[in-house]
């Protein structure tokens, strides 16, 4: 007997790999610490043609703010949502919670990063604590912690071991587009010349370095990859601001019509849609 016509459909319902991630933490002036990665979602959702899903893309933070959040919503999904990084610490201030943790900082004494608050690798979020910011033990001065990353912690500053900044900690690396990129690296800490304490490195994935000279301003995070920005330097270095996030949605099947003029790729047999701002997405 043969099929019938209805038997060579589509189903309504199909798997899309989903990354989501948020803006990432500014950082903060006078050996600040570094600004903590948007937090970090990949997982596999099950969507539906028919339904219009509303994607959210956050801003990074400006100096001394926590990074936007970031989301994908609409009818028979749970809301996929990372959380803003936190921000980078200032002058005896702890670092910021949020998706991964900014850095601490401090000057005499010792201050904590900021603690990552995605949720844990099973249900698919990542996020890290910032690094701790320590006195660099010898005159005045300190020690600044680096931004969480979504793969590693941020560095803590070094007491008397090379006094150094905190560096970012590392994001995570998906080949969703077909090119293997780092997302969510953490920001550095700010250094200080005249003590010859060299600036913290940014994470892997757009984390910024932090200044070095006496009023070198942080580097800011990367835009479209959830970095925490970098830590100012010295007495008068400014922070700055985040990466702004993304939300990248690949699948076997072509969206019946976007908003928000999402990039369209295809790499073997998925059609890609990167968003860098917020959109809707119908398939």
């Amino acid at each position: 007997m043969p099929f019938a016509f209805w038997q060579y459909k589509l189903s309504p319902n199909f798997n899309a790999n989903i990354l989501t991630v948020a803006g990432g933490g500014g950082s903060a002036s006078n050996w600040g610490g570094g600004g903590g990665a948007g937090g970090l979602v990949y997982n596999t959702t099950t969507l539906s043609t028919g339904i219009t899903y509303t994607v959210t893309v956050g801003g990074g933070g400006a100096s001394f703010y926590p990074g936007v959040n970031s989301s994908i919503s609409g009818t028979g999904i749970t809301t996929i949502t990372a959380l803003g990084g936190g921000s980078g610490a200032s002058y005896q201030n702890p670092g910021g919670n949020g998706g991964s943790g900014g850095g601490g900082a401090s000057y005499l004494i010792t201050v904590s990063g900021g603690t990552g608050t995605q949720p844990s690798s099973s249900s698919g979020g990542y996020g890290n604590n910032g690094g701790m910011g320590e006195t660099l033990g010898t005159g005045p001065g300190v020690s600044a912690g680096g931004g969480g990353g979504a793969g590693a912690a941020g560095g803590n500053g070094q007491i008397n071991a090379g006094d150094t900044q905190g560096n970012g900690g590392n994001g995570l690396s998906y080949s969703i587009t077909g090119t293997a990129t780092y997302y969510a690296g953490g920001g550095g800490g700010g250094g200080y010349s005249s003590l010859s304490v060299p600036a913290g490195t940014g994470g892997l994935g757009g984390g910024g370095a932090g200044g070095y000279t006496a009023a070198t301003n942080g580097n800011p995070g990367t835009i479209n990859t959830g970095g925490g920005a970098g830590g100012g330097a010295g007495n008068y270095g400014n922070g700055a601001s985040g990466g702004s996030g993304v939300v990248i949605i690949s699948s076997t099947r072509t969206a019946s019509s976007t908003t928000g003029s999402p990039t369209v790729t295809t790499n073997l047999g998925n059609t890609i849609y990167t968003f860098t701002g917020t959109g809707t997405i119908t398939y």
